[in-house]
């Protein structure tokens, strides 16, 4: 099948659905922390990024200085980079450097996984199907969460509340289980995050300061214990 508009709007539509829930307790966030509906909107279709936004967004409510959510953000979101590069060996030659630029804004894990996995060059109709409709899931979810956070009965919010923990479950268990250096790498994370939050001293630390300081060691000693070996071609 080729790589037309309407074939990416239907390989996006499952990532949709699966955003609209996460978002929601976003959106949810958002207003019980005091900040306007528009606001969590705003952040959402500007961003498009989960645990980032969760952790900006605990970064501005608990009046975080704009460095330490700019290092934050930059931590948690700089594999997009990575997985940018790695898609952009796929894209097709003809897509222009502009074209490139805005569709890049749209690049997930879930939207990575499902571009890369396809047998022809992902060419700007595809992607641009394929980025719409996640992109309308989330800012949808969000909208949806931060409504109803006014109409809502505390329990149910509550139990709502608890929807990111599950995604990070998600997310990082399967992997941790099937690779060992992931699973240190989480356990080190977590060791090193249990310091922060119980020794003396260093629970003085903002989250912010907290996220960086577990996520780049643990993920520098994962680097340096188990490298990535370059593949190297055979010269005939």
């Amino acid at each position: 099948m080729k790589l037309t508009f309407g074939k990416g709007v239907r390989d996006g539509l499952p990532i949709c659905l699966g955003y609209v829930s996460v978002s929601f307790a976003f959106g949810m966030m958002v207003v019980e922390g005091g900040l306007p509906a528009w606001v969590g909107v705003l952040i959402s279709m500007t961003n498009l990024t989960s645990a980032g936004q969760f952790a900006g967004l605990d970064l501005i409510l608990s009046s975080g200085l704009y460095i330490e959510l700019a290092v934050t953000t930059f931590v948690i979101n700089v594999r997009y980079l990575l997985m940018s590069l790695s898609l952009s060996q796929k894209i097709d030659s003809s897509m222009s450097g502009l074209e490139r630029l805005l569709l890049s804004f749209g690049i997930t894990d879930e939207i990575f996984a499902v571009a890369v996995q396809q047998k022809e060059p992902v060419n700007s109709r595809y992607l641009t199907g394929l980025i719409s409709m996640p992109y309308v899931g989330w800012a949808l979810g969000t909208l949806l969460g931060a409504t109803a956070a006014g109409i809502l009965p505390l329990p149910i919010r509550s139990a709502l509340g608890i929807a990111i923990y599950g995604m990070f479950l998600a997310i990082i268990i399967p992997p941790a289980v099937k690779a060992k250096p992931v699973a240190v790498v989480v356990i080190i994370a977590v060791v090193l995050s249990c310091l922060f939050k119980w020794v003396p001293g260093l629970n003085q630390l903002s989250s912010g300061w907290v996220i960086i300081l577990c996520a780049i060691p643990a993920a520098a000693f994962a680097a340096l214990r188990w490298p990535v070996e370059e593949e190297t071609e055979e010269v005939s």
